[in-house]
């Protein structure tokens, strides 16, 4: 994790979808919102490193700790995984499922019941993100273009830049415009809601809730995540 020199822009470096779904969840974001710290004439919450995010009890077998070589399940969204963390091959090599030392975190994730979680969490993960990418940047309205291939190397490491097509009209444009995050949350549609209901349900079963349900009390939730926080301390 860093921070921004301003620090007001926190960057959580994961290359997984299992990760990302995690803290995209509403588990997360409660745990988020009552130990973040306010901000300004508004009160805005600010999220902070040291309270909402390294307090945060992850399910079991998904901390940052167990999964920090990244052999979660990775990646559903087709992203580039770094050289060096390519997950083992467990069938070539067996020894790995049990090899010490740092044999207990892969042995973890590649156990069949927390890899199903993790696929489960990842796949929800994917699909949000593939959805709110078409309405920010519908395809009928935007285009991509690779970007230039640094000197000395084959392809570039940077992703497409998207820009508006040309002969975009007017009102298209301004449209387009409007596409934020903020306003797509504002309004949060049916679609997003569900995406989002589909993620949350994935990330209760990682932490074996199997009470779990969309109107379960936020108050609920908190206790059974601070519980956990004062196991692990």
């Amino acid at each position: 994790m860093t921070t921004s020199p301003d620090q007001a822009l926190i960057t959580i470096a994961r290359a997984d979808d299992t990760t990302f779904g995690i803290l995209h969840s509403r588990i997360h974001q409660l745990w988020s919102l009552r130990l973040c710290t306010w901000l300004g004439v508004g009160n805005d919450p600010r999220y902070t490193p040291t309270t909402c995010f390294e307090t945060f009890p992850f399910p079991a077998g998904l901390t940052p700790q167990d999964t920090a070589h990244q052999y979660t399940e990775a990646l559903a969204s087709g992203a580039i995984i770094p050289a060096g963390l390519e997950p083992p091959n467990l069938e070539a090599n067996p020894a790995l499922a049990s090899a010490e030392p740092g044999g207990t975190a892969i042995k973890k994730i590649v156990s069949p019941p927390l890899r199903a979680h993790a696929s489960a969490i990842a796949e929800a993960a994917c699909r949000l993100d593939q959805l709110r990418r078409s309405w920010l940047n519908p395809p009928e309205w935007t285009q991509r273009v690779p970007e230039v291939v640094p000197l000395g190397l084959q392809a570039s490491p940077y992703p497409d830049r998207i820009e508006p097509r040309p002969g975009l009209s007017e009102a298209d444009a301004k449209a387009l415009q409007q596409r934020t995050l903020t306003q797509l949350y504002n309004q949060r549609p049916a679609w997003l809601a569900q995406a989002h209901a589909q993620l949350d349900a994935a990330v209760a079963a990682a932490y074996g809730w199997q009470d779990y349900q969309a109107d379960m009390p936020d108050d609920e939730l908190l206790r059974r995540l601070l519980e956990l926080n004062r196991q692990r301390a």
